[in-house]
């Protein structure tokens, strides 16, 4: 007996015990049938185990397989043991917590434990059952919108559930939480307002912000989403409003990428809006008055960066949907010494990249044929530019010198192509591109005069590329490629049935937003696939995340583009599609995120690894990836020995 009484406090981080296990891309159902042998013996008919008759027992692995039910309240669940939750809350408290809540879908020891019993109907569900509610009520929905309504419902009140649908669904569920209907769902963002999630910093909180951090009730942030809502897509300034989309993309890192949902942050600097229907909406959320501009936005943003990298010092900031004359400036100044990269430059840039390399491999070229292509990127804003930085960048690892590589470039933007005679009026990173001669040309002639073998649309401008330009680009390329990329479809330079029929089938065409199917005659069907940045992002930030990486290098987008450039198949080349179907977004992720640490250690960055002690990379950040199934919760309580 002990002499003395001693408390003894359980405490287990969320990394070893949250609502996560090994990872797997399998639906829950599928999944949980993997635990079950298809047979109660092995078929030695002697019940001993281990098939040799003699009735000794030498490996009991076969005892060891589940049979999971189909019936009760452990219908699909599996009864293997997973590492408990210890939750700080119960009762009615764990019902109105979305990461802890389970819905109806808690087990009657569960209710008892956890103080729940009378709290809940008396049919308990499971997760399949559960999910096929929701999914149901969303397919007899017609609008987008509503159906985008319906899952952020579900986000609010069952984050395991939401993000298991996610999983499952990738492909249904992406265009509905994401582009292109996240854009109406910010427009709405004020009207719809249920739930807070998320931090705003405003003006008002200067000085604040290094305690108002504190607020967040979460220790381990891994990323943060932030945007000050002055360029949501093609939809211009949106304000407050722009909240929509630092949480629809860390759904997409929680689902896609792996990381666990109290590890990331959704943010907005609210500057302000220039937005005058906004500035007289009795409705609107945001700070009600013009933008602040100039010093002012400058020192607001850098307390926010100062803030949050104070408290989390490794957590990774994504820079997501800045106007363009504050997204590179703020971009220059913070990559060499923060975990950090802007999504509309960096990741567009990264999986458009991969586009492209796909392209050329659906071609019959070779990659290292990038530097002989004449590319026209329509559109001279961060994105487009920092596309062309992306490819140039390829283009010199592949050996190409800068001038060379420079020279593949036509960049037009409202006022035509970029030339020297406009280098007072454009950026440092715009005036790199300027060409000698034919400055102020229009796009059209560009395109006819230079030959372009790639045309790629950042513009916002929706129907930009007309049939008179595609179709004289088809009489000078064999196999043109085409990628109108600004979001939401409303706003694509052409559509999938315009680019195909306008090339009589020769293109090789990607865009922003996703696209039907295309039938051309009797029996040809062309899959237009979407070059979507969540091919990039969540794996990019579940890498560095996981190796502690310092900075996000110009070489690890390099590596995250080549990995999801050879993901693709051959057979998904022949079908016309240049990225992986959306069902294998996890499996990308992982690809992107093993690419990812590997050039994080080769640079001497990775601070939380240790490569000698690491025998499979990939087995190592499937184990770390979270995996939205329930797990048991007990209530977080000292104990008496």
């Amino acid at each position: 007996m002990l002499s003395t009484a001693r408390k003894v406090m359980i405490r287990r981080s969320f990394a070893q015990q949250g609502h996560q296990r090994a990872s797997t891309s399998l639906p829950i159902d599928s999944y949980l049938r993997s635990f079950s042998s298809s047979d109660d013996s092995n078929g030695s008919g002697n019940g001993s185990g281990n098939g040799s008759g003699n009735g000794k027992i030498s490996d009991i692995s076969e005892k060891l397989r589940e049979k999971i039910d189909t019936e009760g309240e452990w219908a699909y669940c599996s009864r293997q043991f997973m590492s408990p939750l210890q939750v700080p809350v119960r009762g009615a408290d764990i019902l109105t917590s979305p990461l802890y809540s389970k819905g109806t879908a808690f087990k009657s020891g569960e209710r008892d434990r956890l103080r729940l019993r009378g709290l809940l109907p008396a049919r308990r569900a499971n997760m399949k059952v559960q999910k096929d509610r929701i999914l149901n009520a969303i397919r007899e929905e017609e609008s987008d919108i509503r159906k985008n309504m319906i899952l952020e419902d579900v986000h609010d009140r069952n984050e395991t559930l939401y993000h298991r649908i996610l999983v499952d669904h990738m492909e249904e569920m992406a265009p509905l939480i994401y582009t292109p209907t996240v854009g109406q769902a910010c427009k709405e963002f004020g009207m719809r307002f249920r739930r807070p999630r998320g931090m705003y910093f405003t003006e008002e909180d200067r000085g604040h912000m290094a305690a108002m951090v504190y607020n967040w009730p979460h220790k381990d942030v891994h990323v943060i989403c932030v945007t000050d809502g002055s360029r949501i897509l093609g939809l211009g300034d949106l304000g407050a409003n722009g909240m929509g989309i630092p949480i629809g993309k860390l759904a997409l890192y929680c689902a896609a990428g792996g990381i666990a949902p109290h590890r990331v942050l959704p943010v907005v600097i609210d500057a302000g809006t220039d937005n005058e229907e906004l500035l007289n909406d009795e409705f609107y959320l945001g700070v009600q008055k013009k933008r602040t501009n100039g010093a002012e936005y400058f020192q607001l943003v850098d307390e926010f960066m100062q803030a949050v990298t104070h408290r989390w010092p490794n957590v990774l900031v994504q820079f997501e949907d800045f106007s363009s004359d504050k997204a590179q400036l703020l971009l220059n100044h913070y990559r060499d010494d923060h975990l950090c990269f802007n999504d509309d430059i960096q990741g567009t840039g990264a999986t458009t990249l991969a586009g492209v390399l796909g392209a050329l491999r659906a071609k019959g070229s070779d990659v290292t044929d990038l530097g002989n292509q004449k590319i026209v990127i329509a559109g001279a804003g961060s994105a487009g530019i920092g596309v062309a930085q992306v490819l140039m960048q390829a283009m010199i690892e592949q050996g190409r010198t800068p001038e060379e590589a420079k020279d593949c470039f036509y960049i037009v933007d409202a006022g035509g192509l970029l030339g020297k005679e406009q280098s007072a009026s454009l950026s440092t990173e715009q005036q790199m591109y300027a060409r000698e001669v034919d400055g102020g040309m229009p796009l059209d002639e560009v395109v006819k005069k230079y030959k372009a073998t790639m045309l790629l649309g950042m513009t916002g401008v929706g129907g930009l590329f007309k049939e008179n330009m595609i179709r004289n680009m088809a009489k000078n390329c064999e196999r043109p490629v085409i990628f109108p990329l600004s979001n939401p479809t409303i706003k694509a330079e052409c559509t999938a049935e315009q680019a195909f029929e306008w090339t009589d089938g020769k293109c090789i065409f990607a865009s922003g937003s996703p696209f039907d199917p295309v039938t051309m005659g009797e029996d040809k069907v062309f899959y237009p696939t979407q070059c979507n940045n969540m091919y990039i992002f969540p794996g990019l930030g579940l890498g560095a995340s996981l190796a502690g990486a310092k900075t996000v290098s110009d070489k690890m987008l390099y590596v995250a583009a080549e990995a999801l450039a050879n993901f693709v198949t051959d057979d998904e080349l022949e079908e016309g599609k240049v990225f992986p179907a959306l069902n294998k977004i996890r499996d990308v992720s992982r690809s992107v995120a093993v690419a990812v640490i590997d050039q994080a250690i080769a640079e001497g960055q990775a601070t939380k690894i240790d490569s000698s002690k690491i025998d499979d990379l990939e087995a190592f950040v499937n184990k770390k990836m979270y995996d939205p199934v329930y797990v048991p919760l007990v209530e977080k309580r000292a104990i008496e020995v």
